[in-house]
């Protein structure tokens, strides 16, 4: 799942990276994302032997666990720990990204949307950082706004990079994808 806001208003805005991991995997492997029954845009991948569900609520952001859920039942995910989320972390600086599994949610809202529809946390997630918004600015604001040029480019080499943790955690256990990520 690669959290976001829909509409072109929204790509390109640093509360969009999660969602441009998801459309890098889906260009790795002929995939094409489409509006779904499950306020999603949504497709399957098959990457080696193995098959995989994409996903971007559609949503907005606060709301992503509704999409979420039904996302779970449709592609019948009963074990929470296959579930990867990819959103953006204003606790890491652009260009950096963590795998983690479970725990706190830092205030995300579209995590905590999530948590409340699961009833859980213990899903996958890649934090992938938009750092900290300037003094002055609301972080709310700073998601919803473009980066430059500089953290730009930061951001999409950090989104292969993600999208590589993802394919990781196919075959790896969490635990040894964040050994090998989360430097």
């Amino acid at each position: 799942m690669g959290l976001g806001n829909p509409g072109d208003k929204y790509m390109g805005t640093r509360h969009n990276v999660g969602v441009e991991v998801v459309y890098e995997l889906a260009d790795r492997y002929g995939g094409n994302l489409k509006a779904s029954r499950e306020a999603a845009h949504a497709d399957e991948l098959r990457v080696g032997d193995r098959r995989i569900a994409v996903a971007f609520p559609q949503t907005f952001m606060n709301r992503s666990g509704e999409s979420v859920r039904l996302l779970v039942r449709r592609y019948g995910i009963e074990d929470l720990s296959q579930l990867i989320v990819v959103h953006d972390e204003l606790d890491l600086d652009p260009g950096r990204f963590k795998v983690k599994f479970g725990g706190g949610l830092a205030g995300h809202n579209g995590l905590k949307s999530i948590r409340d529809h699961l009833k859980s946390v213990e899903f996958v997630r890649l934090r992938v950082g938009v750092g900290r918004a300037p003094e002055g600015m609301r972080g709310a604001d700073w998601v919803l706004k473009r980066p430059g040029k500089q953290d730009r480019a930061l951001i999409d080499d950090v989104v292969e990079h993600a999208a590589d943790a993802v394919e990781a955690l196919l075959t790896a256990p969490v635990d040894a994808v964040m050994n090998r990520f989360n430097k």
